[in-house]
């Protein structure tokens, strides 16, 4: 934390041991901090929500879901939905609103490297589709799908089985932009390179840019 301070970033953030936490760094002063869905008693650490220069950043981690005939998928799905209510509520309230994070849902086919192989598995089932198109007809877009994008572009890849190197990945982190947003966007990028580093995460950055 000292040093991330050190480097001009001011933080806030909201975890748990094991898997789960979200944090906001920002060289701005952050304000209006709110941890978790309000709507939603949840011990799971997924969600932290804060104001940056007239901005709602909603930063989140939406549970992967394990597998759809599993107890886990429920949770996911339940979790959706009322985090959709959530930011229904926070869009009415905030014209500047970014919803971003790992969302662990390919929207399309073209956000899958096998659509064949992976269909009716979790993150790319229709009712995990369906949950994200229900945020999307809030009035969000997705920022990376305003421009246009290499195909079989990717932002996460299984460790094993050499997913990375042959690009055998799924796009499933997003960065959703209110429509005031969407016309300060001038592009998005998936920054590949972190994913080249040692001991790297199975991500890679998705990169919004707001004039």
């Amino acid at each position: 934390m000292a040093a991330i301070e050190a480097a001009g970033y001011q933080v806030a953030y909201s975890g748990q041991k094991t898997y789960n936490g979200v944090a906001i760094l920002s060289k701005l002063p952050i304000a209006d901090v709110v941890k978790n869905n309000p709507r939603y008693e949840d011990p799971q650490q997924r969600i932290l929500a804060a104001t940056i220069d007239g901005v709602r950043v909603v930063c989140a981690y939406v549970p992967n879901g394990q597998s759809v005939d599993s107890d886990k998928y429920e949770y996911k799905l339940g979790w959706l939905s009322s985090f959709h209510d959530w930011i229904k509520e926070e869009a009415a309230l905030h014209p500047q609103l970014a919803v971003l994070g790992d969302y662990n849902i390919a929207p399309e086919d073209r956000d899958v490297h096998d659509p064949a192989a992976w269909a009716g598995q979790v993150l790319v089932s229709d009712k995990e589709r369906a949950a994200l198109t229900r945020l999307l007809d809030i009035g969000l877009t997705d920022s990376y799908r305003l421009f246009e994008q290499p195909e079989k572009s990717f932002s996460w890849w299984d460790y094993r089985a050499l997913g990375f190197r042959l690009n055998k990945g799924l796009r499933i982190d997003h960065i959703l932009l209110s429509p005031a947003l969407v016309a300060r966007c001038s592009a998005c990028v998936i920054d590949r390179a972190p994913r080249k580093w040692e001991q790297p995460s199975d991500h890679a950055p998705v990169i919004a840019t707001l004039d």
